[in-house]
């Protein structure tokens, strides 16, 4: 193929040759899974260490969160926020409440549609927006829906800090947390994100039941008790994705 740019091939190679069973890796490693000599796997390195790509502590290499943005185009050009837009005005519009459609990637949970009522957060949230999936209702959801080896290796290289009183921070505790979120389907985030931001959020699965989404409704604490929140905002929620899933199957080559 005359068109074909080996030296971005090798590139997308030496950056595939990460995953979430091998975060970290070392030249010899990255040279034995891309096929690439030592020198060459070096100079990938290197270059995309100096593109903020790559960091390096002098033997083992890792991605950074720099890598994410290459997913942006992706992300942006889904069906899914399409597809969700409308059941999320309809949702928002009935219950009253900011609604969210969130994937996982990585680490966090991040925004591809969302219906905002109401700013209650301090940070403004806009598609694009990132968050720790431990911590979030989303992302609870998203974890939840992984397969045992990967979440295994989620919970083997995340980082659980307490970002507030209520921070669930102990890799124990949140196992327990998501085998909960799992049988019942839903999960609630109480104000563990920030103080007085209360969510419930419910899967998006796509046609073989795999979780692919996830869609919440958040609303601040003093406004919405967790059983108000149960029983007022779970109902129309859970009907929500279920509308989505309905849409997404009828979409010829949608791919959430």
């Amino acid at each position: 193929m005359t068109d074909h740019v080996q030296s971005l091939a090798r590139g997308l190679a030496v950056i595939r040759a990460f995953s979430a069973t091998e975060p970290e890796l070392t030249l010899s490693e990255v040279a034995r899974a891309t096929g690439l000599s030592r020198a060459a796997a070096r100079r990938f390195l290197l270059t995309l260490a100096d593109l903020g790509y790559v960091r390096s502590d002098g033997r083992l290499f890792a991605l950074t969160p720099r890598v994410l943005e290459l997913g942006y185009a992706y992300l942006s050009s889904l069906s899914l926020p399409e597809v969700a837009d409308p059941h999320l005005e309809r949702l928002a519009a009935e219950v009253h409440e900011s609604a969210s459609v969130a994937v996982l990637d990585g680490e966090d949970v991040v925004y591809v549609a969302r219906v905002a009522t109401a700013r209650i957060m301090r940070v403004s949230i806009s598609i694009g927006t990132r968050f720790p999936a431990y911590c979030t209702s989303m992302g609870r959801v998203l974890l939840a829906g992984l397969r045992a080896p990967e979440l295994e290796a989620y919970l083997e290289r995340v980082e659980l800090r307490r970002l507030t009183s209520r921070t669930i921070a102990l890799p124990a505790a949140l196992r327990s947390e998501l085998d909960e979120v799992r049988a019942q389907g839903w999960a609630m985030v109480d104000q563990e994100l920030e103080e007085g931001l209360r969510s419930i959020a419910a899967p998006i699965r796509d046609r073989s039941g795999r979780t692919v989404a996830a869609v919440n409704v958040s609303t601040h604490a003093t406004r919405t008790s967790m059983q108000a929140a149960r029983r007022d905002l779970l109902p129309p929620l859970l009907a929500t994705a279920k509308k989505i899933e309905a849409d997404l199957a009828s979409v010829p080559g949608s791919r959430p």
